[in-house]
């Protein structure tokens, strides 16, 4: 299952993505992975879900991503609950072009489908975009 907390910068989507995934690991009988762009989040999530930061492995865009996220998958079937934190970010348009950005999160959401598909996974990704803008077959996963 594949969930976006859509919302503009400041509206509480990492604050959101922070108790969603303390509170899987007190429920996940297997793994949390929390993947982000920095080092921000290691203070405010428990020590117990691992901590990805895609720069210590050059991921940027939605391609690399989703390899990580199937590579992830791949080493360790056990993964009950996947949180992206700061897509746009990890995708190079913190401040590029918008549509640009909406195409390739379509891609990446349509890649992330077929490697989730039989793998008993949660994931929560946010996604800093007015949710107006979100495109309809995105609004789904909301």
């Amino acid at each position: 299952m594949i969930k976006l907390l859509v919302g503009v910068r400041g509206t509480g989507k990492t604050k959101t993505l922070i108790a969603a995934a303390n509170e899987a690991l007190e429920n996940s009988k297997g793994y949390v992975v929390c993947i982000e762009k920095g080092a921000t989040l290691r203070h405010e999530i428990s020590y117990k879900v691992r901590l990805v930061n895609t720069d210590d492995y050059l991921i940027e865009g939605g391609v690399a991503l989703g390899g990580m996220v199937a590579g992830i998958l791949a080493g360790n079937g056990d993964v009950t609950d996947l949180f992206i934190d700061g897509t746009r970010k990890i995708f190079g348009y913190d401040k590029a072009d918008m549509a640009l950005f909406l195409t390739d999160l379509e891609k990446f959401i349509a890649t992330l489908e077929k490697v989730i598909r039989d793998a008993n996974v949660n994931v929560t990704i946010t996604v800093s975009v007015d949710p107006a803008d979100l495109p309809e077959n995105l609004k789904k996963y909301l």
